[in-house]
């Protein structure tokens, strides 16, 4: 299944996984209102289907209404790996002290769920599972027991994560 970004914020929401305020945007003048109402400082994001938008220059860091306005007009414009950009997401900025990647999958060969986490971040999740595939910890998930507090705090010590965020980090894997 292939989801928009905004598509996948409103299942998070949905089953109470924190994410940042934001709206969708089909146009300049919506991107505008949306930055407005988000007080200014907000990240502008390509919508489409495809990798590597912040690369292609599909996400963008704004200051102010105008130009979040005039930033929505070039990103509109764009194409992005032969995709035309027909909505933007305005999310409010955040400061982000750490990244990490967090997913499930199906393991065809296990016929098992597994969980994919890396505290080496998500944005480039491919390279980093190339060049350095030790960062990378998978766990295989028993579909009849399921996820156990144990393997939260595996995972969590796995990937370097700071013990103050163990509780949030599980209420986001049990979601």
């Amino acid at each position: 299944m292939k989801l928009h970004e905004y598509q996948a914020k409103n299942l998070y929401a949905k089953y109470n996984i924190p994410i940042p305020k934001g709206g969708i945007a089909a146009s300049a003048s919506e991107a505008r209102q949306i930055c407005q109402e988000l007080g200014g400082k907000v990240v502008i994001k390509a919508q489409v289907l495809a990798g590597s938008r912040g690369k292609a220059g599909g996400i963008r860091l704004v200051k102010s209404p105008e130009e979040a306005e005039e930033v929505t007009t070039q990103i509109l414009s764009m194409k992005i790996m032969d995709l035309p950009v027909r909505k933007v997401l305005v999310d409010e900025a955040v400061s982000i002290s750490k990244e990490i990647y967090l997913g499930i999958t199906n393991d065809r060969i296990a016929q098992k769920p597994v969980l994919i986490a890396s505290g080496a971040g998500g944005v480039d999740i491919e390279e980093v599972a190339r060049k350095t595939p030790g960062k990378i910890v998978k766990m295989e998930i028993d579909p009849l027991l399921g996820m156990r507090d144990y393997h939260v705090r595996d995972i969590a010590l796995s990937i370097d994560l700071p013990r103050k965020f163990w509780r949030a980090f599980g209420e986001i894997i049990y979601a």
